[in-house]
């Protein structure tokens, strides 16, 4: 990171996780993306899913903030981070079956001046499945620290 980039310090709670068997899957988990790869996997049928992971801010050419890491996703200006479900049976790769898009554009700014943010959130959609697609307020709930 350059002196000009900054951290950020991203907590993610997920609650009401779908369970372990979902449709024909089984062993689900989910995880926070880094990269391309699952970071942390959690069963789906724990009691709670807990993630911490940096980004980076860095002054983009157009003064608005940009998120840098292996953790950013997507293009300059839409950046996001990725929760991933896939199956991991003991012993096993993760295989990736579905994903949720968390974007960065709806932290709070004082989030940004703090240096920390908090995003709590269901895990469950509204037909029992593991959440996925954009997940935007109010399915997400953003909060400095």
């Amino acid at each position: 990171m350059t002196q000009e980039t900054r951290k950020l310090t991203v907590r993610v709670v997920g609650r009401e996780l779908p369970g372990a068997a979902c449709e024909e899957y089984r062993d689900v988990h989910v995880a926070v993306q880094r990269g391309a790869e699952p970071d942390a996997p959690v069963r789906a049928d724990a009691a709670e899913a807990v993630w911490e992971f940096e980004v980076g801010l860095a002054p983009a050419p157009d003064g608005t903030q940009d998120f840098k890491g292996p953790y950013a996703q997507g293009r300059r200006g839409a950046r996001f981070f990725y929760l991933t479900w896939g199956e991991l049976p003991p012993g096993g790769r993760f295989t990736m079956f579905r994903r949720a898009k968390l974007y960065f554009a709806d932290i709070p700014p004082e989030a940004l001046t703090t240096g920390s943010a908090t995003a709590e959130l269901t895990l469950t959609d509204e037909a029992g499945l593991p959440l996925c697609a954009a997940v935007r307020p109010p399915r997400v709930t953003w909060r400095a620290g």
